[in-house]
């Protein structure tokens, strides 16, 4: 897939341009994670980049609509109220998680797993789905609610932020 091209080609790059190994925080993606983090060696686990699988940085949860392609889900409930429920901040579908339901999750996980890490100096990489990737970036970027659901982020393609002092940049690309 797009997202496992994308995990693998950064990782890759930032191995080869840090002083050390990268951890990779990535939701549970069901497959070749497990096979990919097997060691069979002392001399392979020393070389190994750690991956840590996280629920909390799953896709937001659409309920009752899971599964259901855009025009289907249209057809069924309007366009007017998918495009609500999809690009709202506040507004869940039925049965399902608004972007701040999914930010309740994921900003916890990553103040308590990842910031520590990089207070530590070292280099991550996070793998994830668009919106449970846009409620971070709310709080990394110091975005409105207005601003967050306006976000577009390409897939497969990387963003690179700085942590220094306590502060947060975005890294232009180059």
């Amino acid at each position: 897939s797009t997202l496992i091209r994308a995990q693998m080609t950064v990782v890759l790059a930032m191995n080869e341009h840090s002083s050390g190994k990268v951890p990779v925080f990535q939701h549970p993606h069901e497959g070749k994670m497990e096979t990919w983090g097997e060691i069979y060696s002392a001399e392979t686990k020393a070389q190994t980049i750690p991956v840590y699988r996280a629920w909390e940085l799953n896709e937001r949860m659409y309920g009752k609509l899971q599964g259901l392609n855009k025009a289907e889900t249209a057809k069924k409930y309007g366009a007017e109220q998918v495009q609500i429920w999809r690009r709202s901040y506040d507004i869940a579908p039925p049965e399902g998680e608004s972007l701040a339901m999914t930010a309740a999750r994921t900003l916890p996980y990553f103040q308590k797993r990842v910031v520590p890490r990089l207070q530590e100096g070292k280099n991550v990489f996070i793998a994830a789905h668009g919106n449970s990737l846009r409620s971070i970036l709310m709080d990394l970027d110091r975005l409105s609610p207005e601003e967050v659901v306006r976000l577009e982020l390409a897939t497969g393609e990387p963003l690179v932020y700085t942590y220094a002092k306590g502060k947060w940049s975005r890294d232009l690309p180059r």
